[in-house]
């Protein structure tokens, strides 16, 4: 049987393609192995499902000054070598590296036993892992086709996207979130973590969005308005741990922040969308990068959250109602958002 092992973590942008290559690769035969660390997300996501998981030392590697930075590449090496002896005894034949700073270790692990890499970049430009696990790879897979030109053996494939995205029913959701489906539905999403800034701009602006849309809101845990439960044709929750799928299905125009696994999402869904990324200094700026990329290619509309507030919010909404056609017909000439089907290809054409 052949094997492999997945790697990646941190956050859920870099485990989440991993889940939704998972079902594929078992009905191709693969025998699924992960590589994680002992505290991160990604061991809560991924033991449930069954699939063998191995932790190595992890280290944060940081651009900035700070007295970790004496330690933690120790924790590296000490994870490269943990990993060199979990892959030498699983003997897979590929590994898949999805990012994050639990990846590095694995990426150079399979290195030192001969084992071919598969990596994947969901940003416009490389993180720092990535670009350490870049020289190691055979195969970068990139969600945008900017990155693939910038990277040594760089394919655009877009990124793996989960199979029951696309099961989801504007009926079902109409019922589920309690909307009449008479109007528009304006669906806002900030991770779940939510997004301050926009939460509260969004309320601010509903006496001018609820005439022409239903709200459905997704404001993140721990961030619900009670006071706003006096407008009719406003839904707040504060995250959806499943029925994603009928959010996505009843919603006619999104407001979103940037992440690329989100703007996969969009772009497979062929949702016009308002993009507001993370501004520098909440972030490395890849949500900035990402959304300027969208909007090149004439698939999203952006709002800098330096400019946002209740005026350009609400003109940014009409203008994105007013563009919905146009935006539809450019996401509809781009390949598919979902990259399911080439990763799956590389790292069948990349396995020893």
């Amino acid at each position: 049987m052949k094997k492999i092992i997945l790697t990646g973590g941190g956050t859920a942008g870099h485990v989440t393609p991993n889940l939704a290559l998972i079902p594929h690769l078992q009905e191709q035969g693969w025998e699924v192995h992960y590589i994680g660390s002992a505290d991160g997300m990604e061991k809560g996501l991924i033991e449930p499902l069954g699939i063998p998981y191995y932790t190595v030392s992890v280290g944060k590697l940081r651009r900035y000054a700070d007295l970790k930075n004496l330690s933690d590449p120790f924790k590296v090496l000490k994870g490269i070598g943990e990993a060199k002896r979990i892959i030498r005894k699983i003997k897979p034949n590929v590994v898949f590296s999805k990012g994050g700073f639990v990846s590095v270790p694995v990426v150079y692990g399979a290195k030192l036993n001969r084992v071919p890499v598969v990596t994947h970049e969901s940003d416009l430009t490389p993180g720092l892992a990535n670009k350490l696990c870049a020289p190691a790879a055979k195969a970068v897979c990139t969600t945008f086709p900017e990155t693939a030109k910038l990277v040594k053996h760089g394919t655009y494939t877009g990124t793996p996207l989960r199979d029951d995205l696309f099961a989801g029913s504007r009926e079902r959701g109409l019922a589920r979130f309690g909307l009449s489906g008479e109007k528009p539905v304006l669906m806002i999403t900030g991770g779940s973590l939510g997004a301050q800034a926009v939460n509260a701009c969004v309320r601010e602006a509903l006496p001018e969005l609820l005439p022409d849309f239903d709200i459905l809101h997704l404001c993140g845990k721990g961030n619900l308005a009670p006071e706003c439960e006096q407008y009719a044709g406003y839904k707040q929750i504060e995250y959806l741990s499943e029925g994603m799928n009928d959010a996505f299905a009843v919603s006619d125009l999104l407001i979103s922040r940037a992440g690329s696994n989100t703007l996969c999402e969009i772009l497979a869904l062929k949702k016009p969308a308002l993009l507001i990324p993370y501004p520098k200094g909440a972030s490395r700026g890849d949500q900035i990068e990402n959304a300027a990329s969208f909007a090149k290619r004439g698939l999203s509309l952006v709002l800098d959250q330096s400019e946002m507030n209740r005026d350009t919010l609400v003109k940014s909404v009409k203008d994105l109602a007013e563009q919905k056609n146009a935006l539809i017909a450019n996401m509809e000439k781009e390949p598919d958002g979902n990259g399911l089907n080439a990763v799956l290809a590389l790292i069948e054409a990349n396995a020893k």
